[in-house]
């Protein structure tokens, strides 16, 4: 189930954070953005939604703007990868942006994330560019929804 996070989600889903981008850090030479955000702020702002099952097992950070979904952040704990939570993430962010009448969804990922490299096309993104920002080698992303 993906819900919208309420704050008492906040430890679970830095948890998720942390797990999910810990190890990264030997090839970004820092900690990535993701483990470094103020998620509750981002609660508080209605960015976060949850997948769980009574437990929080991913994330979803969105944000809507002018013609666009912003998928900032989408994250699995290990745990529970391979049973197809990030694709319903990410699926869940295509529909908000159908639903609010948007034309597409942007994202970015690390350039040192190699394996995201490859899923976001296998998902129908295109790439559109790469830049340093705040410090990150960043791909840029976009699907038409």
């Amino acid at each position: 189930m993906i819900r919208p996070a309420v704050p008492q989600d906040e430890p679970a889903i830095r948890a998720c954070a942390e797990a999910a981008y810990s190890g990264y850090i030997p090839a970004i030479g820092r900690k990535p953005a993701p483990m470094l955000a103020d998620y509750a702020a981002l609660i508080a702002d209605g960015a976060v939604h949850v997948a769980a099952d009574g437990d929080v097992l991913g994330f979803i950070v969105l944000h809507p703007h002018d013609d666009n979904m912003l998928l900032e952040n989408v994250a699995v704990l290990p745990e529970a990868s391979g049973r197809g939570i990030g694709k319903a993430l990410v699926a869940f962010c295509e529909a908000e942006a159908r639903r609010r009448g948007l034309a597409s969804v942007r994202l970015y990922t690390n350039a040192a994330m190699v394996a995201n490299l490859s899923i976001y096309p296998r998902l129908g993104y295109t790439r559109t560019g790469c830049r340093t920002e705040d410090g990150f080698d960043r791909v840029f992303f976009e699907k038409r929804v």
